[in-house]
């Protein structure tokens, strides 16, 4: 990819994202950020949430 391409690549991103209207930007980011998993979940998978579900249970 040469810089042009890169820079046009760019230009294009962040025209777009500043062309909406900033109700929707904030809407996506919220819809992002609460579709993020968890970071214990993320670090260490399913490891501590298979112990934390068993000692709940006993």
């Amino acid at each position: 990819m040469s810089v042009n391409d890169y820079l046009k690549y760019m230009t294009e991103t962040f025209l777009t994202h500043f062309e909406q209207p900033k109700a929707d930007r904030v809407k996506l980011k919220l819809e992002r950020r609460e579709a993020k998993l968890p970071v214990h979940f993320q670090l260490f998978g399913l490891l501590p949430v298979s112990l934390k579900m068993f000692f709940r249970r006993s």
